[in-house]
């Protein structure tokens, strides 16, 4: 029964991603809304809805280390895998907007986060701030809508034969219901399995969990790349990192009353690691302003790297310090020099 639910709920995050895609994208059509300002808001928030579930769940129950590693591992995911996935499946092109505002924004707001979590807990006023930044970032959004004439004054685009407005409302909704819904089965019955397996609880919110609940993003993303809607498909990804870390942790830490425990394993490794994946964003973002195949290979590859690592460290294998020491030296270098290479040369061309 485990891994029928986990059947079911994986139909149900595929069947309401291709609703939300669909309904969002003809709104957006209809009303002149630019596809990045619907993915970095209104997508953004319905694939973080079981994010904001599972960690406010978390902190109620007083379990701050999974809400915790629910977000880094979410954001990690995002990246990595949803990125990843996106441009192996058709090579991402990058609005200039994005890399030039968005991604910065991005940054800072993980920077920000990394530096409250020093004293190990992002306490209940730390969680207000984190609100308060979020409330800034939406109207800054809005903002910065009307400034680029994307919210204007203007007649509805009724394409011929395209359903009223309340029908792509109700459609919008039933895919946010099926994405919560099926995410909330995976999440179940992967956690279920996983503990047998002895996994601890920060590992389960890095891995199990934030994997599930990435998966509205991974269907969304994937699929509005599939279908040639990849401003809507890269603002999902940016859009949700900013409501994970602004929203889902500020109402976790608010709720809790007692704030977020963060441990010492997330400010040396998982927060270190989140902040250097989004700066390494931008070289590769604005080099051509896209994101080739092997670009998002090599992203994945990361990730199934970061999953063995996790392994590796909760089991404690003979084998993690070698591992360790082979990134760090080789691999981690390599990376860094390809990336150098690459801004080198689209500098040098421009």
């Amino acid at each position: 029964m485990v891994y029928l639910f986990f059947i079911v709920g994986l139909i149900m995050l595929l069947t309401g991603a291709e609703l939300l895609v669909s309904s969002s994208s003809k709104v957006a059509l209809r009303y002149g809304l630019s596809p990045i300002l619907i993915g970095i808001t209104i997508v953004a928030f319905a694939t973080s809805a079981p994010e904001i579930a599972v960690s406010v769940d978390a902190a109620i129950a007083e379990q701050s280390t999974l809400a915790i590693g629910n977000v880094l591992g979410s954001n990690m995911a995002n990246i990595l895998l949803v990125l990843g996935l996106s441009a192996m499946l058709s090579p991402v092109a990058i609005s200039r907007r994005i890399v030039r505002l968005d991604i910065p924004i991005m940054i800072g707001i993980t920077a920000v986060v990394y530096v409250l979590s020093l004293d190990n807990s992002i306490s209940q006023f730390d969680g207000f701030i984190l609100l308060a930044i979020f409330v800034a970032f939406m109207i800054f959004q809005v903002k910065q809508a009307r400034k680029e004439n994307i919210l204007k004054e203007r007649e509805p685009k009724i394409e011929p034969g395209s359903k009223p407005l309340w029908v792509q409302i109700l459609w919008f909704l039933i895919g946010l219901a099926l994405l919560v819904i099926g995410a909330d089965f995976l999440v179940e019955n992967g956690v279920t399995i996983a503990r047998t397996w002895g996994m601890s609880e920060l590992v389960i919110g890095l891995t199990i969990i934030a994997i599930g609940t990435s998966l509205p993003e991974v269907a969304t993303s994937v699929l509005a790349a599939y279908r040639g809607e990849q401003d809507l498909s890269v603002g999902n990804i940016i859009g949700s990192n900013i409501f994970n870390l602004l929203l889902v942790l500020g109402l976790s830490s608010v709720i809790s009353g007692s704030g977020l425990v963060v441990p010492d394993s997330s400010l040396v490794f998982d927060f270190p690691f989140l902040l250097a994946v989004s700066i390494a964003c931008l070289p590769i973002f604005f080099t051509g302003f896209r994101i080739a195949r092997w670009e998002g290979a090599v992203f994945l590859a990361y990730y199934i790297a970061y999953l063995f690592f996790l392994f590796l460290e909760s089991t404690e294998h003979d084998l993690l310090y070698e591992f360790s020491f082979a990134m760090s030296i080789f691999v981690i270098p390599i990376t860094v020099l390809t990336l150098m290479v690459l801004v080198y040369r689209f500098w040098k061309k421009e």
